[in-house]
């Protein structure tokens, strides 16, 4: 049956949801306070990867932990402070590096994964914006062999998922990257990847595609959300810097809550609900090129901890992990890491801008979102949580959510991701 929905959040996850909730026939308003695709989603490398499906905490980190525990790498910094205020997001966060755990997510994000990209793919071409998307895969590069030996665990899984990839050596890595410095004798070609040229543009895409559909988006701070009785609305107060035209609370039978990294505080603040999430922020600058240096496609070089994306802005150097809290100040010493590797590896020329992007990404202990029913909220659903890979799964995200607010059969399992699993 339709009915009004309210999404709270314009990220790629709260755009796909609004598209797919739109096409079931439900009045959808799209509620973001800067505009669709302008935080989280704006700054990740634009990768839509399969092999996106094995998790930081992995059965691998075990091995690293000594070296990642020393906070001087570019992969991963932390601050001490947080890890101590929060030591049960990361107790759990580790606990889930077993093998038994880890199959479970990768099966369960693999199968996210795979809805997502032919979603992808249509709503590409329905908002007119195919020619950002390329086929060509990525490149995971290793700087030895034995680092490559190190990644048997990955490759094992991907072979195990039905991830097609290539291991090159360096001869055949220069037939696809020519402009590479010559310090990685071995890569590996995950070839049924894609990739796009401005993710925050195909956001703005899929929210542009959502309007002109007859979809309702609202550029405001949500400031507070409450039920009008115990099976009743939902009143979301939009403040006084409200949009043109909305007098009072914005009302809606149901709300879908995608706030990414703010809906830990936001769930707090207005429903007293707890959610163990930590924020993964992460930078990025774009680089021009020196003389006719080009990349055709991502790269992640796995020593130097960074990707490295050929987009509409330049080349975009994107960093690893910053564990700390979700507003602290930026610290520039894992982007200026990243940049020194990225340089021994590419013809990078001059910074493009004069302040790195600063971003944040929203993980559970166990590195997958919640997709579903809040408990004992009847009519407001989760959607949030997405970690890294937001970009490559809100479109899969979207039509689990449908499904499951309509009452249908689910298109994948949902039990990996029901709220009630961290949600108290």
């Amino acid at each position: 049956m339709s009915s009004t929905v309210a999404v709270l959040g314009a990220g790629m996850v709260g755009v796909s949801c609004a598209l797919e909730l739109q096409r079931r026939g439900h009045q959808v308003t799209l509620v973001d306070r800067l505009g669709p695709g302008r935080e989280t989603s704006y700054g990740n490398a634009g990768v839509l990867a399969r092999s996106s499906l094995i998790p930081f905490n992995n059965p691998g980190l075990w091995a690293n932990l000594p070296t990642l525990l020393k906070n001087r790498t570019a992969q991963f910094r932390y601050n001490p402070a947080y890890l101590a205020r929060h030591p049960g997001w990361g107790l759990g966060f580790l606990a889930r590096a077993r093998q038994a755990p880890f199959q479970q997510t990768a099966a369960a994000l693999d199968g996210l994964i795979r809805l997502s990209q032919p979603a992808h793919r249509q709503w590409l071409a329905e908002a007119g914006q195919a020619h950002r998307l390329r086929e060509n895969g990525w490149i995971f590069l290793y700087r030895s062999q034995a680092a490559f030996d190190a990644g048997q665990l990955g490759r094992d899984t991907y072979a195990r998922f039905g991830v097609q990839t290539e291991s090159l050596d360096a001869g055949a890595l220069h037939e696809l990257e020519p402009h590479l410095r010559p310090l990685f004798p071995r890569a590996l070609w995950v070839r049924d990847a894609a990739s796009v040229d401005s993710p925050g543009a195909v956001t703005e895409s899929y929210a542009a595609l959502f309007c002109e559909r007859g979809g309702r988006l609202l550029r405001a701070p949500v400031q507070g959300l409450a039920r009008t009785g115990p099976e009743g609305a939902w009143q979301i107060d939009l403040g006084d810097t409200g949009p043109a035209g909305q007098t009072g609370p914005l009302v809606a039978q149901r709300v879908v809550l995608a706030l990414g990294p703010w809906s830990k505080g936001f769930l707090a603040q207005h429903l007293g609900l707890s959610v163990p999430m930590a924020f993964e922020r992460g930078y990025h600058m774009h680089y021009g090129a020196e003389g006719e240096a080009r990349l055709n496609r991502p790269v992640y070089d796995s020593a130097g901890g960074y990707v490295l994306s050929p987009m509409d802005q330049g080349l975009r150097l994107s960093t690893g992990v910053e564990l700390t809290d979700l507003d602290a100040a930026p610290n520039l010493t894992q982007l200026g890491l990243a940049e020194a590797a990225a340089r021994q590896a590419f013809a990078l020329a001059q910074r493009l801008e004069a302040q790195p992007w600063l971003g944040r990404r929203p993980t559970l202990p166990d590195s997958r979102p919640v997709i579903g029913a809040a408990p004992g909220q009847p009519g407001l659903w989760l959607a949030f949580g997405h970690q890294h890979i937001g970009f490559s799964t809100g479109p899969g995200t979207a039509l689990l959510l449908g499904a499951l607010m309509d009452g249908e059969p689910a298109p994948l399992d949902a039990s990996p991701f029901r709220p009630q699993r961290f949600v108290r």
